[in-house]
């Protein structure tokens, strides 16, 4: 092969791998759809807030329970959300710069890699289905013998599968030391 090939080759091999590297940038839209998201939901849990605030002298115990467990639903939302943006923003993306100096810099942001952002999104689904059925469980009287076993049975798996994921991710921890 004749140098100019050779060139011609490294070229074309140079712009691939730029395209490609640069193809992360598609995923940007995906994080501004889920800031987008993360506002919605900030509308939904001041409607939620505020519907609850109202209602709460004539509520009952049960029903002031089940009102706090909703609002504390849509914060580990919220929390999960934001824990999807920065992390997979920065493994996927690029690093936030702005917040590189910042003292508001969360303490786990830049730690979590991968395998940790799976950990963290599986371990916010279990409290998540855990704040759903302990709310179904102080309003037994809304839910039928099989729904209750389906939540039952949904949560237990979401259960099964974080442990799992645990156990690989540290099995696959050891294997690489």
């Amino acid at each position: 092969m004749e140098k100019d090939d050779r060139n011609l080759i490294k070229r074309i091999e140079e712009f691939v791998e730029k395209l490609i590297f640069a193809s992360r940038w598609i995923l940007a839209p995906f994080y501004i759809g889920l800031v987008l998201a993360l506002v919605l939901l900030a509308f939904k849990f001041m409607q939620e807030f505020v519907h609850f605030s109202t209602g709460i002298v004539g509520m009952s115990e049960t029903d002031t329970l089940l009102g706090i467990l909703g609002l504390i639903d849509k914060t580990l939302l919220g929390n999960l959300l934001i824990l999807v943006i920065f992390s997979g923003y920065e493994n996927f993306v690029s690093l936030i710069g702005v917040a590189q100096g910042s003292p508001d810099r969360p303490r786990w942001m830049g730690d979590v890699d991968f395998a940790g952002l799976k950990l963290k999104l599986i371990g916010s689904i279990v409290a998540l289905s855990g704040i759903n059925l302990l709310g179904a469980f102080l309003n037994l009287k809304h839910w039928s013998q099989q729904e209750l076993g389906w939540m039952v049975g949904l949560h237990l798996t979401f259960v099964v599968t974080g442990v799992l994921f645990a156990l690989s991710e540290k099995i696959g921890h050891k294997a690489e030391h």
